[in-house]
């Protein structure tokens, strides 16, 4: 599980990160508004740990813009405010629970726990565009409902897009995804377009109509 926590004061995000991590879960800060709804378009989260009063861009206008991209990771907001008003606003933007400073740890990571587990009970193991389907719990994919044959690498790619769909996703989100801490910017530099021509072969896709280019960004799988 990959949790985002986007607050400015870094003591808080200090101990919210000791407890997630004690409890295996990996970790991704953001320190103002802009940087940490770049993250949510470049990564894929499981939760969102949300302050209102940010640096750059509120609370507000985060959750906001990751709504109207469709994007429906769970959001616990965090804020020392305590105005009926702003839990509304907050809750009515998208927000999936709320918690007012200060707050006890064990209460958060109980609420945590709560929406992830709801969150996995409701989120369908399965994403498709366009006759392209995958099934992230059997690790499994079909075109036109023919089996698909990818190596693990393939199938890492074109979950992902999926995953991202009517996004455009770069190159570098790409290869962190798939390759993690093993990829080498320089050295590797040509194995995503090496991979999307493999998998454009297997998915019948020699027009570019399923997997297209976003020139100087990277790729994208559109409905």
């Amino acid at each position: 599980m990959r949790i985002i926590i986007i607050e400015d004061e870094p003591e808080i995000v200090s101990t919210i990160a000791q407890a997630l991590t004690s409890m295996k879960y990996d970790v991704d800060v953001a320190y103002d508004g802009d940087e940490g709804l770049t993250k949510l378009f470049d990564y894929q989260y499981d939760l969102v740990l949300l302050d209102i009063m940010l640096p750059a861009r509120s609370g507000f206008s985060v959750l906001s813009e990751l709504r109207k991209a469709d994007i429906t990771t769970p959001v616990i907001m965090l804020t020392s405010r305590e105005a009926i008003e702003d839990r509304v606003r907050g809750l009515d933007t998208g927000a999936d629970d709320y918690l007012t400073k200060p707050f006890s740890m064990d209460e958060l990571m109980a609420r945590v726990r709560s929406i992830l587990r709801r969150a996995g009970d409701n989120r369908s193991s399965i994403f498709s565009v366009k006759e392209v389907e995958v099934d992230t719990r059997t690790r499994t994919a079909h075109f036109q409902g023919i089996p698909l044959e990818l190596t693990p690498k393939e199938f890492s790619i074109l979950e992902f897009l999926l995953y991202n769909k009517n996004r455009a996703v770069s190159r570098f989100s790409l290869a962190e995804h798939v390759w993690g801490e093993e990829y080498d910017l320089f050295a590797m530099s040509n194995f995503i377009d090496v991979h999307i021509k493999n998998l454009r072969k297997k998915i019948n896709d020699s027009d570019r109509q399923i997997i297209k280019t976003v020139r100087g960004v990277g790729f994208t799988i559109a409905e």
